[in-house]
C-alpha cells in the first residue's frame, strides 16, 4: 500500500511551513512569494491552497511553528538547576545563532518587526513570540526574588534585540556573542 509520506520526508504541509519559515526569515514577508515557498518545499504551487486558504494562513502557521520552537527551547531550559542558569542558557542560545542573525537578522525580531507594519491580525500574532520569551524570563527573574522582574525581562530581551539589529546591519556576529556574554555577567550579578 503506497504512503504519501515516507519516514524520511515530512508531508507537504510541514515542508511548506518549514520552507516558508526559512524564506520569510531570509528574504522577508513582503518579498517572499507563495511560488517561491512551494518551489523550496518541492510542492506544486497549486497545492499550497489545499493546505492554506490564504497567504496569511501560511504566515500564521510560520508563527505557530516559531512559537513551538521557542516553547521547546524554554522547556529544555526549565530543566536547569536555577533561574540564573536558565536565563544564562537562554542568552547562550542567542549566541549560538550569531552567524545566522548576522546574515539575516533575528528570526523573531525580523518577523515581528515586519508583521507589525501590517494592517491585520498578523501583527498581534507575531507579538506572541516576544510574549513567550518575556513571560518566561519574567518568571525566572521573579524566582530570583526580583520585584522588578518584568522590567528585567524587558532589559534582557531589549539587549538581545539591539545586538541582533546591530549584528545584522553591520554583518558582524561577534556583536551578538559579546552581548550574550555581557548579559550572562549581568545575570550573575543579579543572582549574587
Amino acid at each position: 500500500m503506497p504512503h504519501s509520506v515516507t519516514p524520511d520526508r515530512p508531508g507537504k504541509r510541514e515542508r511548506l511551513v518549514a520552507s516558508a519559515t526559512e524564506l520569510l526569515h531570509q528574504d522577508g514577508v513582503q518579498a517572499t512569494t507563495l511560488a517561491q515557498i512551494a518551489n523550496a518545499a518541492d510542492v506544486p504551487p497549486g497545492n499550497v491552497y489545499y493546505y492554506f486558504k490564504t497567504r496569511d494562513d501560511l504566515v500564521h502557521a510560520v508563527i505557530d511553528s516559531r512559537a513551538e520552537q521557542i516553547s521547546g527551547l524554554l522547556r529544555s531550559l526549565d530543566r536547569r538547576s536555577s533561574p540564573g542558569a536558565r536565563l544564562k542558557g537562554l542568552t547562550n542560545s542567542w549566541a549560538e545563532v550569531a552567524e545566522l542573525v548576522a546574515a539575516h537578522g533575528c528570526p523573531l525580531g525580523s518577523l515581528s518587526s515586519e508583521l507589525n507594519k501590517c494592517d491585520h491580525d498578523l501583527a498581534g500574532a507575531a507579538a506572541k513570540l516576544f510574549g513567550l520569551v518575556l513571560d518566561w524570563s519574567e518568571e525566572q527573574f521573579r524566582a530570583m526574588g526580583r520585584r522588578n522582574a518584568r522590567d528585567l525581562a524587558i532589559t534582557l530581551f531589549a539587549g538581545v534585540q539591539g545586538a541582533a539589529l546591530l549584528a545584522d546591519t553591520l554583518g558582524d556576529p561577534k556583536i551578538m556573542r559579546r552581548e550574550a556574554r555581557r548579559l550572562e555577567r549581568w545575570i550573575d550579578q543579579l543572582s549574587g
